[in-house]
């Protein structure tokens, strides 16, 4: 089903969050979110005190092992539900399938269409809420002429490197550029599915909200506006972002995303329907009310040298954050919308740069290096999946 490229213009929003960040780092400085509609579209934010047990200041991580080496360029990963992982390399345009237990990679097959350049390619990969029924694998990547989002049916009854079915294209005319694609995907807790898109590199298409290009939007698996979007004709679901990195639900459904600043600060927002995240008027947190009212600070920033967020995952309590430039893995423990305490650093240089999170549903942690990009220092085994135990 296509999905047609015009969007909607969106309703001014009654409160304005703030954007734009580098691909910072350091120690995070800190930072509120705001209070508003939370993750979910038409509901109320869940109070600072959530449900759920706030984690200690202080954690651990243990890289228990090495699952897969030798991948091109890893990018999306999308968890099967028997523990198997998808995974796409952006520039071959292939998705191997990896074992959760031993690790054998078997290809299904290259997206027809891909086109590699610079930040695109095959970006952002998930599987359908209801898998187990349909196989339908969703991926964000870059063609010819623009970025989009398609589906295939995966039939692993087929030989490997045949196994995807034909894409059906469902949303298209996303901008491309040389940088700032965004492309992260995923499937909500409201079986809607995400896409974080960037800019690339044409700063005002952050604000023009007819634009699908630095938002967040939110869809139906078909493709079409999801019921509750601040516009309902539009996928169009916040505004305001220079390169949405990652995405990732808290324990109360609260909807995250890390992303690239430009040159002093990258961020860590909450994510709330129709908010603008100011991007590019405003970078990192305000400064003695030098911007217009109505912009809400990002949680949390970093400066560029330890940062560079990308994949964002959350597991006992803490969301974690890759980094590439930063190669550091970032726990930013949550009461809550509040951070416990500052923001720790693990791994630091042990693995290079990092680039995708996934949580692997016991607790654990899926982590994939990024250092066969074209940008960083591949070793030996480059790229590998590791399997992290948290708390």
């Amino acid at each position: 089903m296509q999905r047609r490229s015009r969007i909607a213009v969106l309703a001014a929003a009654s409160l304005l969050l703030v954007a734009g960040c580098s691909s910072g780092g350091g120690p995070a400085a800190g930072g509120g979110g705001s209070a508003g509609p939370g993750g979910r579209a038409g509901t109320a934010s869940p109070s600072p005190s959530s449900s759920a047990v706030a984690p200690p200041a202080k954690g651990t991580v243990r890289v228990t092992g090495t699952v897969a080496t030798g991948l091109k360029s890893p990018w999306g990963v999308a968890p099967l539900p028997g523990g198997d992982l998808l995974v796409g390399e952006r520039d071959t345009g292939r998705i191997v399938r990896v074992a959760a237990h031993g690790g054998k990679v078997t290809e299904l097959g290259s997206v027809p269409g891909v086109a590699p350049g610079g930040e695109g390619g095959l970006l952002g990969l998930a599987v359908s809420s209801s898998f187990g029924t349909d196989h339908q694998v969703y991926a964000y990547f870059t063609t010819a002429s623009d970025n989009r989002i398609a589906r295939m049916i995966y039939d692993e009854r087929r030989q490997p490197g045949n196994q995807l079915g034909a894409p059906n294209t469902i949303f298209k005319g996303i901008p491309k550029g040389r940088f700032h694609n965004g492309r992260r995907i995923a499937f909500g807790p409201d079986r809607m599915l995400y896409a974080g898109t960037g800019e690339t590199g044409d700063k005002p298409l952050a604000q023009d909200k007819k634009s699908p290009a630095g938002k967040i939007l939110r869809m139906t698996p078909d493709g079409e506006p999801a019921h509750g979007n601040p516009e309902p004709d539009s996928v169009v679901y916040d505004y305001g972002h220079r390169s949405v990195q990652g995405l990732a639900w808290d324990a109360d459904k609260r909807l995250w995303a890390s992303e690239f600043g430009q040159d002093a600060w990258d961020e860590l927002n909450l994510i709330e329907p129709g908010r603008n995240y100011g991007w590019p008027q405003v970078e990192g947190k305000r400064k003695g009310g030098a911007v217009p009212p109505g912009y809400a600070d990002p949680v949390l920033v970093w400066k560029p040298a330890d940062a560079s967020p990308s994949g964002l995952a959350y597991a006992k309590g803490s969301l974690w954050m890759a980094s590439l430039r930063g190669q550091r893995l970032w726990r930013i423990a949550l009461n809550g919308t509040e951070p416990v305490a500052a923001p720790q650093a693990f791994l630091t240089g042990e693995y290079g740069r990092l680039r995708t999170m996934v949580a692997a549903g016991d607790g654990a942690l899926w982590l994939v290096t990024s250092n066969t990009d074209g940008r960083g220092t591949p070793h030996k085994g480059d790229d590998r999946i590791l399997r992290l135990e948290v708390s």
